[in-house]
């Protein structure tokens, strides 16, 4: 079996969440158009789907994943300062 992708900028994030208060759990060997991360913050959690630049685009899988999900919408963070943003909105 082999490793799933994970985008160049996925761990300078997770390092971002975690440093301001957030717990991170990685899900992206998960597959099937799961989300990057599940992400808990004051009594919340997030399904975060981690790109690589605003440019790049979901996959089929994971198109499809959001479409089927019935829980809150999957949050898409692009680089350290939408990490950072989307925790000051979460706070």
């Amino acid at each position: 079996m082999r490793a799933k992708r994970v985008d160049i900028n996925q761990k300078a994030i997770v390092e971002h969440l975690r440093a301001m208060g957030a717990s991170v759990f990685h899900l992206h060997e998960v597959g099937k158009g799961c989300p990057d991360l599940l992400v808990g913050i004051d009594n919340q959690t997030h399904l975060v789907e981690v790109k690589k630049d605003e440019k790049a685009s979901f996959t089929p899988a994971q198109v499809e994943f959001q479409y089927n999900w019935k829980g809150s919408p999957v949050i898409r963070i692009n680089s350290v300062e939408e990490a950072i943003a989307f925790m000051k909105n979460m706070v």
